[in-house]
């Protein structure tokens, strides 16, 4: 028995892949065709088998504070960004009930900024209100820095999840960001998981990460144990300190998901930012390593995959693609 399939068997009877393990199968290039088989094996036998949709809206864009580097919306950057305030209930509940008839079964209010005033509270809690009367989707947002009884007040407007993104390694991130932290990240979920919220918790491969940096992205993550993780592959925009990384290789991709598999054995790994900018035949990759979720519609400042495509792309790989609702 190599040491593919030791670690995988390991994993499937309830064990775990170690830093060093991770690091060593993901060094092994020559050896990707064992990697990938492993962590097919580990989806096969330990994630749902159903392939969820997630819809967002950018119901705040432009303008803001925070300097993260591979973000086009920052303010710091001359990106050509588009700029809005608050969108307003009304349109959120548009957005919302066009990526319910696309079969999405879950949806995202998404703000930009490092976090929401008394004002901004009191705005999405309304349009959450709103959407809990009239869809069945599964509620969600996406806010910055969160304090507890911000996150109090969300979820008694119908809030089920929070998505906060710890991006990368939390070793790596102040050279991608200095204007907050990866600790009032944490905090934020921290206070959610309390208060009985459900996690969404990801990041962004491809802003020049080493192998290292990504194990230790991988490991923060299982800490964390979010119930869903978004796998953005860096888009680069022109304007932000990031355009000049590039695409990252499909090789690289696949990889990437693997190792992120491994560590996460039964969390469902989202498609998110960057899909688009991959073949199907990548995608068909990612999802047979791991990949058994997505968001998916228009994102923020970039396109998101497409309902059909990813779909057919799952149903394919065995995944159930049926709508799973929230009940009124």
């Amino acid at each position: 028995m190599n040491i593919f399939q030791e670690i995988t068997e390991r994993i499937l009877k309830g064990g775990e892949i170690t830093y060093d393990e991770a690091l060593f199968l993901l060094s092994r290039g020559s050896f990707r065709g064992e990697l990938y088989e492993a962590a097919h094996r580990v989806t096969e036998a330990l994630t749902p088998k159903r392939f969820d949709f997630c819809g967002i809206i950018n119901a705040k864009c432009g303008l803001c504070s925070e300097n993260c580097k591979w973000c086009a919306q920052s303010a710091r950057w001359k990106t050509g960004c588009e700029t809005f305030p608050w969108i307003g209930a009304k349109a959120c509940l548009k957005a919302a009930l066009e990526a319910e008839e696309k079969g999405a079964t879950r949806f995202g209010l998404v703000t930009s900024g490092r976090a929401l005033d008394e004002q901004g509270v009191t705005e999405v809690c309304e349009a959450l209100q709103l959407l809990r009367q009239k869809t069945h989707l599964h509620l969600c947002a996406s806010l910055g820095i969160l304090s507890k009884e911000h996150i109090e007040r969300l979820k008694e407007a119908g809030l089920e999840w929070l998505h906060c993104n710890i991006e990368t390694a939390p070793s790596y991130f102040p050279d991608l960001c200095t204007t907050h932290t990866v600790e009032e990240k944490v905090a934020t979920l921290k206070h959610a998981r309390k208060l009985g919220l459900k996690l969404c918790c990801g990041g962004i491969i491809g802003m020049g990460e080493t192998d290292e940096q990504l194990v230790e992205f991988a490991f923060a993550l299982k800490e964390i144990e979010p119930d869903s993780i978004p796998v953005n592959v860096l888009h680069p925009i022109p304007g932000t300190p990031l355009f000049e990384k590039g695409i990252l290789p499909p090789d690289r991709v696949v990889d990437s998901v693997s190792i992120l598999r491994l560590v996460n054995p039964r969390t469902p790994l989202r498609f998110a930012g960057g899909r688009r900018d991959m073949s199907d035949e990548t995608a068909k990759r990612c999802i047979y390593v791991g990949m058994s979720a997505g968001i998916v519609g228009p994102l923020l400042t970039t396109p998101g995959g497409d309902y059909d495509d990813d779909r057919h792309l799952a149903a394919l790989a065995g995944y159930d693609v049926s709508p799973d609702l929230r009940k009124n």
